[in-house]
């Protein structure tokens, strides 16, 4: 396996204070078959149900074949299961608007056992999470230095939020100064991410990926902030600097929504640019110096769920090219000009010459329905997860996996899937150009089915007996 997957994007740490913790009880449900964990590399997230409560466990087995019980770590759980290396579980919480913790799991070299690491880290908001070197990278976007703020508005300048958490040494640094696991503000212009793009707008990113010493990611377009929606050209602040003409009864009059929705007023939500992607190449992972591609061919490249951005920016084996997928998410928009008009589509960059080639595959063509996820597997082949109607409509569930073949342009449905699908895993895993993913059913214990992309077929591997649901699965040498 020449480099890990994750199944997310999503996250920004900010980790203040440590504390020494442990976990030795099992959860065992009293069945056969056992879970022998010298020789049993494969690691299993999964819940389990008892008489009073269910219990989060970490199960091992020796291959993803066959049958297991349901034993294992018992855990507090996770929002997402990050695997690195084969050496190291990271247990990545996000609670928003409060700080979560995350924990991390290694293999003890002398029982074989699965056990967790010492050290807790807290865990703010994210949006975005990926991998370099040893260190798992997050960022989200926020408020600027109080010292930046608008001299008339009194309003912040957007910047990038940057952590590192470093899986070998278990240390953690940013961009941040934190308390108590709460974030505070970015003290270096470099990570000022308004204006980003030449147009007014502040980005957010979707994706880390590493790329021989650089890092590859979609600069999503967010719209006008606070502060960049009321930058004027005219002493008088009657003309806008960045908003488009007749866009200007977009502007909210007053802060409102919910959750991932909500908006404060006098910003401009949403893109007024719906029609191009961005993609950034920044030098290195301090993520201050960059190079910027555009394309028209597709809308900005991301996934999205709520606070979450997913990454549609992956390298091939080879480090040759770097494709870049848009599920053209900005047709959801409500108003018809932050609506885009292009279809679904892939481009690739040539890491050569870092630009932008004259591939391109219209998905649309392929399937009618929307996609939420992609995650590369290896070779010419991607792994989708597809909603089953198209992105527009308001009664879709991303309930369908799909392989893409990059070098054919196709696109086939996976067979062999249970009929009575409720769920995936949020970490699937990849093996000699193989995806094992966790599939949760109504009826039965779910298992990992083990995906061929060649054929696009699915067949049950590992069945994880007393199991409720498996959320994720990986290897842990």
């Amino acid at each position: 396996m020449k480099k890990i997957h994750l199944f997310a994007g999503i996250a920004a740490l900010a980790a203040s204070g440590m504390s020494l913790t442990s976990c030795t009880d099992e959860a065992n449900d009293g069945g056969g078959g056992g879970n022998p964990g010298v020789n049993a590399p494969y690691v299993i997230a999964a819940t389990v149900s008892g008489a009073t409560s269910d219990a989060n466990i970490l199960t091992s087995a020796e291959n993803l074949e066959g049958e297991i019980q349901a034993r294992g770590l018992v855990n507090d759980g996770a929002t997402y299961w990050v695997f690195h290396s084969n050496k190291y579980l990271y247990a990545l919480n996000y609670h928003q608007g409060e700080s979560g913790t995350t924990f991390s799991y290694v293999r003890n070299q002398s029982t074989g056992e699965l056990e967790q690491r010492a050290k807790e880290y807290f865990v703010t908001r994210f949006t975005t999470y990926g991998l370099y070197d040893n260190l798992i990278m997050t960022t989200s976007s926020g408020d600027g230095n109080p010292d930046w703020a608008d001299p008339v508005t009194g309003y912040l300048p957007q910047t990038f939020m940057v952590s590192y958490l470093d899986v070998e040494k278990e240390t953690f640094t940013s961009n941040t100064t934190t308390s108590g696991g709460n974030e505070a503000a970015v003290d270096k212009k470099a990570y000022v991410c308004e204006n980003f793009l030449g147009n007014g707008e502040y980005v957010t990113l979707a994706g880390l990926e590493q790329v021989g010493r650089k890092i590859y990611t979609a600069a999503v377009p967010m719209g006008l902030s606070q502060y960049g929606c009321q930058q004027f050209t005219d002493d008088a602040r009657t003309q806008y600097k960045y908003v488009r003409p007749g866009y200007e009864d977009l502007i909210k009059t007053e802060s409102g929504g919910q959750g991932s929705g909500s908006y404060d007023k006098d910003e401009l939500q949403w893109t007024q640019w719906p029609d191009e992607c961005w993609v950034a190449i920044f030098t290195d992972n301090t993520l201050t110096e960059k190079k910027l591609l555009k394309t028209d061919k597709i809308s900005y490249a991301c996934g999205r769920m709520k606070s979450q951005y997913y990454q549609m920016v992956w390298a091939t084996d080879d480090g040759r090219y770097v494709y870049v997928i848009s599920p053209s998410y900005a047709k959801t928009m409500a108003d018809t000009r932050q609506q885009t008009m292009l279809p679904a589509g892939i481009v690739r960059i040539d890491t050569q010459t870092e630009q932008f080639d004259d591939y391109y595959c219209n998905l649309e063509q392929l399937s009618p329905n929307g996609l939420l996820r992609s995650w590369y597997i290896g070779g010419d082949n991607f792994l989708f997860l597809m909603y089953d109607a198209p992105i527009t409509s308001s009664a879709k569930t991303a309930n369908q996996l799909a392989v893409f073949n990059a070098s054919a342009k196709t696109l086939t449905k996976v067979t062999g899937l249970p009929s009575d699908v409720t769920g995936f895993g949020n970490a699937p895993y990849f093996e000699n150009g193989v995806a094992y993913v966790s599939v949760n059913t109504e009826s039965g214990y779910p298992a990992i089915y083990r995906i061929e992309p060649t054929s696009a077929t699915a067949m049950k591997a590992l069945t994880v007996n007393g199991a409720t649901t498996l959320t994720g699965v990986g290897r842990i040498d």
